[in-house]
């Protein structure tokens, strides 16, 4: 339990990136005050959580429904965060949430008020995006009994709780740290991201053609 309890919280750690997403919420909130950035903070990360258990409870009967073997889901799953590794390693995933915070910003400056950003883009698609639906999915579908799937929810309960309090510190946070340290943290997340997409595809494939006898 243990086990799962780690690999699921490195899992959700790698993809929903609070050190990623700090640098991000800051320049989304700039021109906001302290109340407004930890009330939107706040916000983001239980609609984020509402997400993500609602695939966690649902995900496998939701796959049923559209015929979708779970192996299936395995390959697809774990071939999508592959790509989501190459683009933390090659900083491409930050250049692009660089990019929609520019918009973001861009509509800021249109209107005098401060935009929430709560729900869009914080919860969905920074913090609840396509790689952490598929993350709870692929988890809770290797859960098995109730003491492997609390693992697997108090990994992510774990893991919103640190990204509640990377989004409430994070002007202050890049400050300290500067952009150079967020680079290599999101380089190293992205190597390890790239494992364990490799192993989620590797079980997909055994299960898919029954390889447990050829492969030990």
């Amino acid at each position: 339990m243990i086990d799962l309890f780690l690999s699921a919280f490195v899992t959700f750690f790698v993809v929903i990136d609070p050190p990623g997403c700090a640098p991000i919420y800051a320049g989304l909130t700039k021109d906001a005050n302290n109340r407004q950035i930890r009330s939107m903070a706040i916000r983001a990360v239980i609609i984020a959580s509402c997400i993500l258990l609602f695939f966690a409870v649902l995900g496998e009967q939701l796959l049923g429904w559209l015929h979708i073997e779970l192996d299936a889901f395995r390959i697809a799953g774990g071939i999508m965060l592959f790509v989501i590794a190459l683009e933390m390693v090659f900083e491409k995933r930050t250049e692009r949430r660089e990019n929609r915070a520019e918009k973001i910003r861009a509509e800021h400056d249109k209107t005098p008020e401060i935009e929430d950003v709560a729900v869009f883009p914080m919860a969905m698609p920074m913090l609840a995006g396509p790689g952490a639906i598929a993350s709870i999915m692929l988890l809770m579908a290797r859960a098995e009994g109730l003491n492997q799937t609390f693992a697997v929810l108090g990994a992510l309960a774990a893991v919103m709780l640190l990204t509640l309090v990377a989004l409430i510190l994070a002007a202050p946070l890049m400050k300290l740290f500067g952009a150079g340290f967020e680079a290599i943290i999101t380089r190293l997340l992205g190597v390890l991201l790239a494992a364990l997409a490799a192993q989620f595809i590797i079980d997909g494939i055994v299960g898919a053609f029954d390889l447990s006898v050829a492969i030990p």
